[in-house]
């Protein structure tokens, strides 16, 4: 599996290029399923919900032209039968995985089994990241995220060998100034990219190249 780990989605012409390389065809000719378990652990989750499938958040995801979308909602896979919903996952071209919590959405990706199922996608499929949906792939989020969630521990997937910080620098978090981060990035086991709204990760068969029309910094442990 391929991997666009972005802060705010299809941002800008260099990520939607990005995704088109990855996916290897048209958008348009593509399929994807949306993934908007982490928003309801956040106030106002139910509309955030609204607002990422229906295509009218702030930067484009779901409303990119896809020729089909489906939305896979983790808190009900584990009373459905596995059969209903673990084909549309293996055949599906896209994984989109929307904001929100990563504590929380980590947790449904366990619970409904979709964890296990990840590591066994064929080497075509593309799993692109919204913010928390991007830090979810990662081996841990440090103290970035905390709530009362129903997982304490900050141990994330661990699909790739960093960690990251999204939305850099935005004017209306103050969280996510440099000099924040970085105090953040210093107590981390594993490297840690922290990246603007204008800004991606792509992982390839284990290559890691930053995508940018905005500014971003690699944190290391000397």
């Amino acid at each position: 599996m391929k991997f666009l780990l972005t802060s705010s989605g299809i941002s800008n012409d260099s990520i939607r290029n990005a995704l088109v390389d990855l996916l290897g065809k048209p958008i348009a000719e593509s399929s994807a399923l949306v993934i908007p378990t982490a928003w309801y652990a956040f106030p106002g989750g139910i509309a955030g919900v609204y607002r990422l499938i229906h295509g009218v958040a702030k930067s484009p995801f779901c409303e990119v032209g896809w020729k089909s979308l489906g939305v896979l909602e983790l808190t009900a896979l584990p009373s459905i039968k596995k059969e209903l919903w673990v084909p549309l996952v293996q055949e599906v071209d896209v994984l989109l995985v929307g904001g929100g919590s990563s504590k929380y959405l980590c947790y449904w990706m366990w619970q409904s089994g979709l964890a296990d199922l990840l590591p066994t996608l064929r080497r075509e499929a593309v799993y692109v990241g919204l913010s928390g949906g991007s830090m979810v792939i990662t081996p841990t989020v440090g103290a970035y995220d905390d709530g009362e969630l129903p997982i304490s521990s900050d141990r994330m997937l661990g699909l790739v060998d960093f960690t990251l910080y999204p939305h850099l620098d935005h004017p209306d978090m103050p969280d996510t100034a440099l000099d924040n981060v970085a105090k953040w990035a210093a107590g981390l086991p594993v490297p840690a990219y922290a990246i603007d709204d204008q800004t991606a990760i792509q992982v390839v068969d284990g290559k890691v190249s930053v995508i940018s029309e905005g500014h971003w910094k690699l944190f290391t442990q000397e």
